[in-house]
């Protein structure tokens, strides 16, 4: 008997493979609804593939398609979405939570351990409570961004499209997804950017986005805490880091776009930085495009995918290797260009730990975007920019697309389903989970060696 449960506890999964599971789950179960006659406008099955591509889309709230949402997907299909979206966004222990809530059940030490992971939290005091406050604040943040969109859209489509409007693209927008649905009524491909001279409608998503990728953890502590100097030195970081990135940003595409006839050239000035703003908010991964990718010059793509990259907060619906890892990095350049061996933040020490955590994280993100780059280069015929853009896009779940990801070819629509599961799930929470977590410790060590840096 006692060899019997020494198996059981260990082939019991870790959290982190639970939560990697879970969402392969959720995609499978979204794919196979989507495959379904009734999930497509014609009632005629999309074939496993496209709905494959589509449900991982939607799950790791990435936002890159083969059709147009709006045209493509009933609205059984574009209610699957919009669920998948939901769970994805705010991660599946979220939604199982709030099952466990409304049925009065004690969460038990295993369920609190799962909220942990998936708010990326490292300890669990008071995870109970933040998970309930992340759902009750989340539906009333998309419901309030919900009701100013549908009465912006009620004077000229009417409550019902004015109401599916405005839910959809509140949930897509809180939740990075950038899914959008206006091509039930404007050409295919053009619907954001029908709007991208209306404030309310760019002003809506944009602070949802924004909210959404600051992270439940910051946006609690900036609702509860009000103070700057109250806030921890996370906090005030992902604030810092969010306010300089948008900024940063938007002067860096307004400047590199402004002649440009294919993207900001023929607006208007007050246009022109509106939608710089838009394009440096939505490439830090919600992937709504009001101006179109493709036009771009290489410099205004370059610094896109650098956004993208970078991404929102840990904890959020964002995707990318995170505003703090980057902030890590940049501060510990800085100390070692100065001859300082640690870093420091707001008279805070980081521990060298993190730092190689942030680095490890940057250089495995880095070298799968350069390899998923020459991939679809080589495979789709995309020049190197656009499949760099295409690779990024996908890896940081931004779902942005300057080659067309209808363009690409089989194999590289499995290697964007791929890159769209790692970039949701971590890449270093997969290598966490799956590769280290039976790893011993080293019980030896080599003796050092000096080499030549630089």
């Amino acid at each position: 008997m006692a060899g019997i449960s020494g198996v059981r506890r260990r082939t019991r999964l870790a959290p982190t493979q639970m939560i990697a599971l879970a969402f392969l789950a959720l995609i499978l179960l979204g794919a196979g609804l989507l495959t379904l006659p009734a999930a497509s406008a014609r009632g005629e099955s999309c074939g496993f593939l496209p709905a494959l591509f589509t449900a991982t889309s939607a799950t790791c709230v990435t936002g890159l398609v083969l059709f147009d949402t709006g045209v493509q997907w009933s609205l059984f299909g574009q209610g699957v979405i919009l669920g998948l979206i939901e769970i994805g966004g705010l991660g599946f222990m979220s939604a199982a939570s709030l099952v466990v809530f409304l049925l009065g059940r004690r969460v038990g030490l295993r369920q609190r351990m799962l909220m942990a992971q998936a708010l990326s939290m490292d300890e669990m005091a008071g995870i109970v409570r933040l998970q309930k406050w992340v759902l009750q604040s989340s539906l009333t943040v998309q419901g309030a961004g919900a009701l100013i969109l549908f009465l912006r859209f009620l004077p000229e489509f009417g409550w019902r499209q004015a109401a599916w409007w405005g839910v959809f693209h509140a949930v897509s927008a809180f939740c990075n997804a950038g899914f959008d649905i206006f091509g039930q009524v404007f050409p295919a491909g053009m619907g954001m950017i029908t709007f991208n001279g209306d404030i309310v409608v760019c002003g809506v998503l944009m602070a949802l986005i924004l909210i959404g990728g600051l992270g439940f953890f910051v946006c609690r502590e900036v609702v509860t805490l009000r103070s700057f100097r109250k806030f921890s030195v996370y906090t005030r970081l992902v604030l810092v880091m969010s306010a300089a990135l948008v900024v940063s940003g938007a002067a860096a595409v307004c400047l590199l776009e402004w002649n440009n006839p294919a993207t900001l050239g023929p607006m208007a000035p007050w246009q022109k930085i509106l939608n710089g703003f838009f394009q440096s908010v939505t490439t830090r991964t919600a992937g709504f495009a009001a101006i179109d990718q493709g036009g771009l010059t290489d410099a205004g793509k370059a610094v896109s995918m650098v956004l993208m990259l970078i991404g929102g907060a840990s904890g959020s619906t964002a995707g990318g290797v995170k505003m703090v890892t980057v902030a890590v990095l940049a501060l510990f350049v800085w100390a070692r260009a100065r001859g300082r061996d640690h870093v420091c933040v707001f008279r805070r020490t980081v521990p060298e730990g993190k730092v190689m955590d942030a680095m490890t994280l940057t250089c495995l993100m880095v070298a799968l975007a350069v390899a998923g780059a020459v991939c679809i280069c080589a495979g789709s015929g995309f020049s190197l920019t656009d499949g760099a853009y295409e690779a990024v896009s996908a890896l940081a779940t931004v779902g942005l697309s300057a080659g067309g990801t209808a363009g690409l070819n089989l194999w590289c629509r499995l290697l964007i389903i791929v890159y769209m599961y790692f970039g949701r799930v971590g890449v270093l929470t997969l290598s966490l989970g799956f590769l280290m977590g039976n790893r011993a410790e080293s019980r030896f060590r080599y003796a050092q060696t000096n080499l030549l840096i630089g």
